[in-house]
């Protein structure tokens, strides 16, 4: 079983591409998304969040929404929005967000790579939402959500993207947040086996963002294995960019109280672990082991004490020494998943959205992070590790609905 192979992908007509195109299903809420879906009858929000088509207050998860996605799907297979390639193939893929250009293979991969721990894995999953997605997969007999992969450095694999995102693409759409996102069809017989063969030499390939998906794509393929065949179940949808082209923002945290403590308590304790230095104006870190703090109208670097700094490769990140060393003994929050007094802020909403909530006293202080880097990633799905919750922020995002698996 091949690491990757091509697939017939499910993809817009190309005058539709614009209409079809949407934000991953995950990034918004279900009002969010009926605001971006009003009066887009063919935005794909309509088959990713298909409870805004139904009454308000409809749990999202109830089987009338899972049928509604597939009634949705259906309506654009009638129109003709939607239609299937021919033939396998794979696609390249390019997102460009300001100066930023990124350039990715579209490949279905192997499941039976993921299980083996060749496709690498750095975060725990919820069992909630991966039935959401073994829901959503196996009423629509496709998956529609990509899963964001990265691949180590490797100059043949390079070369076949620049080959395969060559010319004119066959789709490209200017989202509502500027960022382009362009398809290129890659049908050549000897490009496919190319690649395919480029990707089989790689010892790994590394789960950037999509470990539900994944981890849904393994549960429907176990349901469905039968006997040796291999079936379309037994790969699941990814892009697969090049790890040093890929954008890791930083995942900032913000905290309700002080944990009983006043602010100048609260920074004699922090000085035990961190340098504390005043700042003129926003603290953004500058390197590893710098931490931005945001009180009511001051920033504050915090550098931490380099003799706390672990050699271990989930220790030694930023969001860990937070963690270790000021968020747990300091402020009494010990679980990020389900403690209410902490929340965290996407790096793409830029400083001013931690002093904004800081300011209206919602929270009591914030904390901007230095981004976590691909290397470290890596470092930690090599291990076998995870990482803490909310480590990491890909920007920019994958669109849905450009090309999905379907599953014959």
């Amino acid at each position: 079983m091949s690491l990757i192979k091509p697939f017939r992908g499910l993809r817009p007509a190309p005058h539709h591409a614009a209409d079809v195109a949407a934000p991953p299903y995950d990034v918004l809420s279900t009002e969010e998304a009926r605001l971006r879906a009003a009066g887009k009858p063919w935005s794909f929000l309509h088959i990713s969040k298909p409870e805004i088509d139904l009454p308000a207050g409809t749990d999202p998860y109830a089987p009338a929404v899972y049928a509604k996605a597939v009634e949705n799907l259906g309506k654009m297979l009638a129109a003709g929005i939607l239609h299937r390639d021919a033939r396998p193939s794979y696609y390249a893929y390019q997102l460009r967000m300001g100066e930023h250009v990124q350039t990715g293979f579209v490949a279905a991969a192997s499941v039976a790579a993921y299980d083996a721990g060749r496709i690498k894995k750095h975060e725990f999953t919820r069992p909630d939402k991966e039935d959401d997605r073994v829901r959503q997969i196996e009423a629509l007999n496709a998956q529609t959500g990509p899963v964001l992969l990265a691949y180590p450095a490797a100059a043949d694999a390079d070369g076949l993207l620049a080959q395969a995102s060559a010319g004119a693409p066959v789709a490209e759409v200017v989202a509502d947040d500027g960022i382009r996102h362009a398809i290129w069809e890659v049908d050549d017989a000897a490009l496919i086996a190319d690649i395919t063969a480029a990707f089989e030499r790689m010892p790994a390939l590394y789960i950037a963002d999509g470990h539900h998906r994944s981890a849904a794509a393994s549960r429907v393929a176990t349901a469905r294995r039968k006997g040796g065949d291999e079936r379309s179940s037994d790969y699941f949808l990814a892009v697969i960019f090049p790890h040093h082209q890929m954008k890791i923002l930083d995942y900032n945290r913000v905290v309700k109280d002080l944990n009983g403590l006043s602010e100048a308590d609260f920074l004699v304790r922090i000085g035990q672990r961190y340098s504390v230095t005043p700042s003129s104006g926003p603290a953004r870190p500058a390197k590893p082991g710098e931490v931005g703090l945001y009180l009511p109208g001051r920033w504050y670097r915090l550098a931490i004490d380099a003799a706390l700094m672990p050699a271990d490769p989930v220790a030694r990140l930023d969001v860990s020494l937070l963690s270790d060393h000021l968020l747990g003994p300091v402020l009494g929050i010990a679980d990020l998943r389900r403690d209410k007094r902490i929340d965290f802020v996407g790096g793409i909403r830029g400083l001013g959205e931690l002093e904004k909530r800081v300011a209206s006293g919602e929270m009591a202080a914030a904390f901007a992070m230095h981004p976590t880097g691909m290397a470290d990633l890596m470092a930690v799905a090599d291990a076998g590790q995870v990482m803490p919750p909310k480590s990491t922020w890909f920007e920019p995002k994958l669109a849905d609905g450009l090309v999905s698996h379907v599953l014959d």
